[in-house]
């Protein structure tokens, strides 16, 4: 072992293998802690270093001793299955074998014993192969479609073979393969080196070794609760019904999917979740809102406040209209260009208080800037009610619609080549522009103006021939 001061540290790392049983393929069933299997693969460290003395005895005989107590408190537990791994524990440390760990009991259930007495038999001699050993553990855990995998690693100091368990950690978390570690440490030593592993606590004594060692197990074992608080202008939670995904900070993979719900109380429903994981989570009004890297106090309730102030907007057509097929309207933010969202006419939809932009997918379109969306209150826009043209014209031809705005004509659409056209404008001034295709003469060309007016139908015909 390397002459880096001999400290002992325990190494949590959260192996995620948790994979939807939906019934369908686009639903992720919600899985709560208790329903799920833990499975604790713990990882010790028998490098020669392991034989120094530290506190009553070895540090070996102390972790023997503690992790033995700990494992006593999971015997019969549901839920929960262990496995035990080693490393620097079959070759002498003046070998140097950076591929001496091994999985020496693995997973089953009631199987707390075998791993006691393997544990009572290891003797510490080689080097501390830590970044292997993490690497290999990912294959310690047999493919299971609803577990949460969680390595402890018990060690006195840090990777002598070179290896980078920083940059091991961080891949890992990035592909979804672990969550981020946490790491205690006894006495002062190696935080900096940890701290691009995981959480690093650090500890002064046995007691305080087996109370954190117990701690992070409960973990493990059992689920946070917390609350989404959803807050209006006012700063009070009376927003709800919004759906809300939680992803995993690192992997961006989502986790937990929820309608935020109030209570019998009036109060945000609670929500069980891992607190092992860091969470971004998305709001999904209009527009989304995200949080980043929210974590969840292990062992106690936490609160997350977000800002979800909203309003409506009503979008209804002024006068009756005749056209059966839905008009949409564009949607979006002042002054930007991307769509939040397609809403029709007739319909109401709640959205983040601030301005926004329209555009009515009518011929010709409309466009309305700076509606506001003010907290509890609803904007109503009333949107003219169309007309229809009728247009009976020659099947060879070329025609075109305008419609006059501020006395320019501005292009609406080129006609189809039927005979018999409708077409639902909104109500104004328009004009076609029309010639026949086989015509060679420019002074051919055919203009008629008209004017739509809501909910009424005007008919235009060519004639069928050239004057």
């Amino acid at each position: 072992m390397k002459s880096f001061p001999k400290i002992l540290f325990i190494f949590i790392v959260l192996f995620s293998s948790f994979v939807s049983n939906a019934q369908t393929r686009n639903q992720r069933p919600i899985i709560k802690l208790e329903n799920q299997k833990t499975r604790i693969l713990f990882i010790v460290d028998c490098s020669y270093s392991m034989y120094g003395k530290w506190q009553s005895d070895t540090k070996i005989k102390i972790t023997q001793s503690i992790l033995s107590n700990v494992i006593d408190t999971l015997n019969g537990k549901a839920n929960v299955e262990l496995a035990l791994r080693a490393f620097g524990h079959s070759q002498s440390y003046t070998l140097q074998d950076c591929n001496d760990t091994k999985l020496e009991i693995p997973f089953s259930n009631n199987n707390n014993d075998l791993i006691k007495d393997k544990l009572k038999g290891l003797v510490p001699k080689g080097s501390s192969p830590i970044a292997n050993s993490l690497k290999a553990a990912k294959l310690d855990f047999p493919e299971c479609k609803n577990c949460r995998n969680i390595v402890i690693l018990i060690t006195d100091g840090i990777d002598d073979c070179g290896d980078d368990p920083c940059k091991i950690s961080q891949i890992m978390q990035n592909h979804g393969a672990i969550i981020k570690p946490f790491i205690i440490g006894i006495g002062k030593g190696n935080s900096d080196y940890f701290k691009c592993v995981g959480n690093y606590f650090e500890v002064n004594n046995e007691i305080e070794f087996t109370k954190k060692l117990n701690d992070i197990v409960n973990q493990a074992i059992y689920g946070s609760t917390c609350q989404v608080d959803m807050l209006d202008s006012y700063k009070a939670p009376s927003e709800t019904n919004i759906p809300m995904i939680f992803y995993e900070s690192k992997s961006k993979q989502p986790k937990y999917s929820f309608i935020h719900t109030m209570n019998s109380k009036g109060l945000s429903d609670t929500l069980e979740i891992d607190p092992l994981i860091s969470y971004d989570i998305e709001i999904q009004t209009l527009p989304k809102l995200k949080i980043q890297d929210v974590n969840i106090k292990a062992g106690s309730h936490t609160i997350i406040p977000i800002n979800v102030s909203q309003g409506t907007l009503v979008i209804k057509y002024k006068g009756k209209e005749q056209n059966t097929k839905p008009i949409g309207v564009l949607v979006k933010k002042k002054g930007e260009r991307e769509t939040l969202n397609l809403q029709n006419i007739n319909s109401s939809e709640r959205y983040l208080v601030g301005k926004y932009d329209l555009e009515v997918l009518t011929q010709p379109r409309l466009f309305l800037e700076n509606i506001e969306i003010v907290q509890s209150s609803t904007t109503q826009i009333e949107i003219p009610a169309t007309g229809n043209v009728q247009i009976t014209k020659p099947n060879d031809s070329f025609s075109t619609l305008f419609v006059n705005e501020e006395d320019n004509w501005k292009f609406v659409a080129n006609l189809s080549q039927k005979q018999l056209e409708t077409i639902s404008l909104l109500p104004g001034k328009y004009q076609i522009i029309f010639r026949k295709k086989n015509s060679t003469l420019t002074k051919d060309t055919k203009v008629i103006e008209f004017k739509i007016e809501s909910s009424e139908t005007t008919i235009i015909t060519f004639e069928n021939k050239n004057k």
